[in-house]
């Protein structure tokens, strides 16, 4: 069973104890809540936020080149992309390119409240996308 929502914000709640719990509210595209109830583990998947045209350092944490020395320019370049044989670039080299935007699952993330009069589900965590993002929430059992 998937149910469909949209991501609202982040916020906290608090806990008996007085304990701060980072939670994601969420609005239910659906008006039944069958199936949700607090303490339940929920698998949810979105859309990450697009980054746009990223270099090889913050796409892929390459360390840059050396700063001193004689360099220019250089600090942020991939450096050798491949070797005098093969004589090409190997298929599957980490390069500079489009970042985000991409599908991405995560699980086990569990209720912390559900609103059913205003359709609300309070998940404990980060969930991918930005606001108002379309999510796919499926429970699991």
């Amino acid at each position: 069973m998937t149910i469909r929502g949209k991501k609202i914000e982040m916020t906290q709640v608090f806990d008996a104890e007085g304990t701060v719990i980072p939670v994601t509210v969420i609005e239910l595209a659906s008006p039944e809540v069958t199936g949700l109830k607090p303490g339940g583990i929920l698998k949810i998947t979105g859309t990450s936020k697009g980054k746009g045209f990223q270099g090889v350092v913050k796409r892929h944490g390459f360390h840059g080149g050396p700063k001193s020395h004689g360099q220019k320019d250089r600090l942020r370049a991939p450096g050798s992309i491949g070797s005098s044989f093969p004589e090409r670039v190997r298929k599957g080299k980490r390069m500079a390119g489009r970042m985000g935007g991409k599908s991405v699952s995560v699980r086990n993330l569990s209720v912390v409240d559900v609103d059913e009069k205003h359709r609300l589900l309070l998940v404990k965590g980060a969930v991918p996308g930005s606001r108002g993002s379309v999510l796919k929430i499926t429970p699991i059992p």
